[in-house]
């Protein structure tokens, strides 16, 4: 089999940052395949919480500069980078001043949804497509992980489906039960739109909640996988829903983790 690259693009990875078990996955998986022959890249959001100085995070200036649009604003695109320790893996970090500079995740220090989550989602979705023709690696396979990273599977499905780097990458979406109740504004289409995207395209998004985030993902994803987790009645109802339209596997969290990735991975690719 060939020498797959696969780009994973994620909310959280330890050691930098661990609030679910998407990072102990991010921190396991890529290495996992790493080392089975892959070619890999990682991506995360620079949350204000993760200490740049003590995971020697720093800026790659031929990577950053470039302005991301979020409806009408554009805001200014920064790369960092940082090593994995005991391991040869390199995580990019999406920043933004405006988005990422607080000393917070998803909610601040009163417990309270940030309201512009959805404008942080929508910019990490397009800084890491950004970015990775940018750095001009074309990958074989996406995996998405997380609502936060739902947009990417639909803009390599539109906007950048003809683009040389995305043309034969496949998608995957994999999702986890970090649900929250919070609704954004409904200029969400607005915000999430790129070239080539009507409105149509972003109709499951619609909801402007958790489950939007998640049905846009599952709807352009060409493989969508449910973590090994316990799941709402509402989210339990989304995947009988969807199972209709497209399978829905379930990869368990134990020794065999890494093999049926790396089937499902080749399958995928070929």
């Amino acid at each position: 089999m060939s020498k797959l690259k696969i780009l994973y693009a994620a909310t959280e990875i330890d050691p930098f940052l661990q609030t679910t078990k998407v990072a102990e996955f991010l921190r396991r998986l890529p290495q996992g395949m790493q080392e089975m022959g892959m070619e890999i890249r990682i991506f995360v959001p620079r949350f204000g919480i993760i200490n740049e100085r003590k995971n020697r995070l720093h800026e790659v200036v031929r990577l950053s500069g470039i302005n991301i649009a979020v409806g009408e604003d554009e805001k200014p695109l920064i790369i960092k980078v940082a090593s994995i320790p005991n391991a040869k893996l390199q995580v990019y970090f999406i920043d933004n001043e405006d988005y990422f500079h607080r000393k917070s995740v998803l909610v601040d220090k009163n417990d309270k949804f940030h309201s512009d989550n959805d404008e942080r989602a929508i910019f990490f979705c397009k800084g890491v497509l950004e970015t990775v023709k940018k750095l001009g690696w074309a990958p074989d396979i996406v995996h998405c992980n997380d609502w936060m990273t739902g947009l990417i599977p639909m803009y390599m499905k539109t906007t950048y489906k003809k683009d040389p780097i995305f043309k034969d990458a496949k998608s995957v979406f994999t999702i986890y039960s970090n649900e929250f109740d919070f609704k954004f504004d409904a200029d969400i289409i607005e915000k999430a739109k790129m070239l080539d995207i009507d409105d149509d395209m972003l109709a499951s998004l619609k909801t402007a909640d958790f489950g939007g985030f998640i049905k846009t993902g599952m709807q352009y994803a060409d493989k969508v996988v449910k973590s090994d987790e316990d799941f709402s009645e509402n989210m339990e109802a989304l995947f009988t829903e969807y199972s209709t339209k497209k399978q829905i596997d379930q990869v368990a969290a134990d020794d065999d983790l890494l093999t049926s990735y790396y089937a499902l991975y080749n399958e995928l690719a070929n």
